[in-house]
């Protein structure tokens, strides 16, 4: 059981590490969009790299965020039931979702995007516009990263339900999560 409890909060740190991380990329892509509109409407100049940057991080803050989301307990929930269940029929209900559904999705998502990713970085894909970002293939690598980082927060939260099971533990299995300030 030990051994699952390091394996559980080495997941959650690095999940916690780099969902904090992604999380700042939400103000630079704010300033950046505010300097775009004051470089085009004030300046009339503007920068498809820049246009391009902001797509980019878009993608990097829900790709990458999604693993933190899922630590948080915010992804969407049709919680009619759920929210009146006990601890134990919660983590029941958890992880069975997440060995049916969650896992094998995640590696479903994975599998069919590795050629594709591949195919990107074999030829080193750009942008069609001759003053974009030269790196699409980098953005496409975001499509074997996020089932990754969610496969990993996702082995963290089943074994979390498992011990909830079979401890017969009545804490709430989201209670280890602290509130992001």
């Amino acid at each position: 059981m030990k051994i699952f409890q390091h394996l559980i909060s080495g997941i959650d740190s690095f999940t916690d590490l780099t969902g904090r991380a992604v999380s700042w990329l939400t103000l630079l892509m704010v300033v950046l969009t505010v300097v775009i509109v004051v470089l085009r409407y004030y300046f009339e100049s503007g920068s498809i790299a820049l246009q391009e940057s902001i797509t980019y991080l878009h993608g990097v803050v829900f790709m990458l965020g999604i693993a933190f989301t899922l630590q948080r307990g915010g992804h969407v929930r049709v919680d009619i039931f759920y929210r009146g269940f006990t601890a134990q029929k919660k983590a029941l209900v958890d992880f069975i979702g997440g060995i049916l559904f969650l896992l094998p999705v995640c590696l479903l998502i994975f599998t069919f995007s590795w050629d594709y990713v591949m195919a990107s970085w074999a030829i080193g894909e750009t942008s069609e516009e001759r003053s974009g970002i030269a790196g699409i293939y980098l953005l496409k690598t975001l499509l074997l990263l996020m089932p990754a980082t969610l496969i990993l927060q996702g082995i963290a939260e089943t074994l979390r339900n498992l011990l909830v099971l079979i401890n017969k533990s009545d804490v709430a299995v989201a209670d280890h999560i602290e509130p992001m300030l």
